[in-house]
């Protein structure tokens, strides 16, 4: 009986180079595979993944757009949520945006200390306070509502007014 040649290792060799980093290994270059096209046909089948790259593409443009007027997304969802709702209070912005007490204490207090909102009594609850915009804050999320439509509209050429409104349907009924 003969002896069985010894197996290879099928482990990519390690070699060192000044570009490995810190490690100071990387996998040879002979045992990788070149690719020359990335498939992501099974996450293009996940609702996340594909909510998260939409959002990704929207969010870019919305930085950069939203910037002189100094709100952040979140900035913007609670100035515009104040806007159209005059007293709304810390709680109901929370339930409704989703957000934690502790993060909207800051916030809040920044919006306030930039004249954009005012806390008023509420007419209802003696505990509770309500929200305004002040008239600065009132003008800014005119402008920066504008904004946000102009790069919405921008973002979603591709679609027509019909799918835009079939899209948010559709969106809204895996969150609300």
């Amino acid at each position: 009986m003969t002896s069985a040649a010894p197996r290879k290792s099928a482990k990519p060799k390690a070699i060192e180079t000044p570009e490995a980093g810190r490690k100071g290994v990387v996998l040879a270059k002979s045992s990788a595979a070149k690719i020359d096209q990335v498939d992501t046909t099974y996450l293009q089948t996940l609702m996340g993944y594909n909510a998260r790259r939409a959002a990704l593409s929207i969010i870019e443009l919305f930085l950069e757009r939203l910037a002189p007027y100094g709100l952040k997304p979140v900035d913007f969802s609670v100035m515009s949520t104040i806007q159209h709702n005059p007293g709304v209070t810390s709680r109901q912005l929370c339930a409704t945006l989703n957000l934690l007490p502790p993060n909207l204490v800051g916030l809040i207090q920044s919006l306030e200390s930039r004249g954009l909102i005012e806390r008023k009594p509420h007419p209802h609850d003696g505990r509770a306070v309500g929200l305004h915009a002040t008239s600065k804050g009132q003008a800014l999320m005119v402008q920066a509502e504008q904004a946000a439509t102009e790069l919405e509209t921008e973002k979603t050429a591709k679609l027509t007014p019909g799918q835009r409104k079939t899209l948010l349907e559709l969106l809204q009924k895996i969150y609300l």
